[in-house]
C-alpha cells in the first residue's frame, strides 16, 4: 500500500483551522503522485444542487458550516481528493488527501469535508457489483458515510469511535434499517479508551466483517484517537495503528485506504507510516510505548460491546 499525495491538496487553505494544510506539508517527503479528477463521480453520490452549492461557496471563500470552511482552492482540492480516493481503491493504495469526507452527507457539508471521498469510491465499486466493507477508524463517527449506506446490503459500514463525541450518534442500537439492517455496526468507546481497547473493537467484531465477505475493504483512516490528538479522548498510541494495519493484512487481501481525521502534526505522521508499515508487512517505523485502558474504562466498554453484539446477533454471529 503506497501513500498517494499531491500539493493540490495544499490549496484547500483553512488558515489557523485545525484540519489545515499542515497536516499533509508534513509528507513532503514523497513523491507526488499522478492526478484523478473526481469530478465524474460526485453524483454517485451526492445532488447536484449540492455539488454547485460547493463550488460557489470555495469562489467566495464561505463556511459551509460553523466548522467547514472553504477557499478558492478548495473545490479544486476536494475533487482531486474524491479522484485519488477513486484510484487508490483502484490499486490498493492509500490516498492521502484533504479535505476530509467521511462526515459529508449527500446534500450537506459537515465536519471540516466536503465531499464524501470513502462513500463515492464504495458507491463506484458497488455499482461495479463489489461487496463492500467500509472500516471506519477514526476517532469520530462518520455520519455522512454511515447515513448513505444506512439501507443498504451490499455495503457494511463498520465505525470505531468515541461516544459522546462529535457528531453525537453512533451508538449499539443504529445497525441499519429496510434491508440494510444488520450491515451497519457501530462500536462507540468511552473517552479514555487505549490501545487495549481499540484493538479489542477491531477482534471482537471482526467476524462479522468476515461473514460479510467483502470484495474490497475501504479504510476511513483517522488518526485522531491518538492520545496526543487535540480534539478527542481517546488514548491509543502510534503502535496501536501498527497493529490494526497488521490485523488488516491479515484477514483482508484487497483494500484501500483514504485519510479522514488527525490534527497533532507531529502524531499525524507518525501513525500513517506505522499502519502502513503495519498492513504492508514491515517493521514498526515509530514505536511508542503502548497504551492501557482504566478498569472503569473497560467496564463502560464491556456494557457497550455486549450491548451491540446483542443488537447484532439476530444477523451475525460472533
Amino acid at each position: 500500500m503506497n501513500l498517494l499525495h499531491h500539493s493540490v491538496f495544499l490549496k484547500h487553505d483553512t488558515g489557523m483551522h485545525p484540519e489545515n494544510m499542515r497536516r499533509l506539508q508534513m509528507f513532503d517527503d514523497l513523491p507526488e503522485a499522478p492526478l484523478t479528477d473526481g469530478t465524474p463521480y460526485l453524483e454517485l453520490v451526492h445532488t447536484h444542487r449540492y455539488i454547485e452549492k460547493v463550488k460557489e461557496a470555495c469562489r467566495l471563500s464561505a463556511h459551509l458550516d460553523a466548522d467547514t470552511v472553504t477557499s478558492p482552492g478548495s473545490f479544486e482540492a476536494a475533487v482531486y481528493a474524491v479522484g485519488a480516493t477513486v484510484a487508490a481503491a483502484e490499486s490498493g493504495d492509500f490516498a492521502l488527501v484533504r479535505p476530509p469526507g467521511h462526515h459529508a452527507y449527500p446534500n450537506m457539508a459537515s465536519g471540516f469535508c466536503l465531499f464524501n471521498n470513502v462513500a463515492i469510491a464504495a458507491a463506484k465499486l458497488r455499482a461495479e457489483g463489489k461487496r463492500v466493507l467500509i472500516l471506519d477508524f477514526d476517532g469520530h463517527l462518520g455520519d455522512g458515510t454511515s447515513e448513505i449506506f444506512y439501507d443498504d446490503d451490499q455495503v457494511m459500514y463498520w465505525s470505531i469511535h468515541q461516544y459522546p463525541a462529535f457528531p453525537g450518534h453512533g451508538f449499539v442500537d443504529e445497525i441499519g434499517e429496510g434491508k440494510g439492517k444488520g450491515f451497519t455496526v457501530n462500536v462507540p468507546l468511552p473517552p479514555g479508551a487505549a490501545d487495549d481497547i481499540f484493538l479489542d473493537a477491531v477482534n471482537r467484531f471482526l467476524p462479522i466483517a468476515e461473514l460479510f465477505k467483502p470484495d474490497v475493504v475501504a479504510i476511513s483512516a483517522g488518526f485522531d484517537a491518538h492520545q496526543y490528538d487535540l480534539l478527542l479522548q481517546l488514548n491509543v498510541s502510534a503502535t496501536g495503528f501498527y497493529k490494526i494495519g497488521q490485523i488488516l493484512a491479515a484477514n483482508f487481501p484487497t483494500r484501500f485506504a483514504t485519510l479522514e481525521g488527525g490534527y497533532n502534526l507531529e502524531w499525524l505522521r507518525n501513525s500513517v507510516y506505522n499502519f502502513q508499515a503495519g498492513i504492508n508487512g514491515r517493521p514498526i517505523v515509530h514505536p511508542e510505548p503502548e497504551t492501557s485502558s482504566s478498569l472503569r474504562v473497560w467496564e463502560e466498554y464491556e456494557i457497550r460491546a455486549n450491548m451491540a453484539m446483542s443488537h447484532l446477533s439476530k444477523f451475525w454471529t460472533f
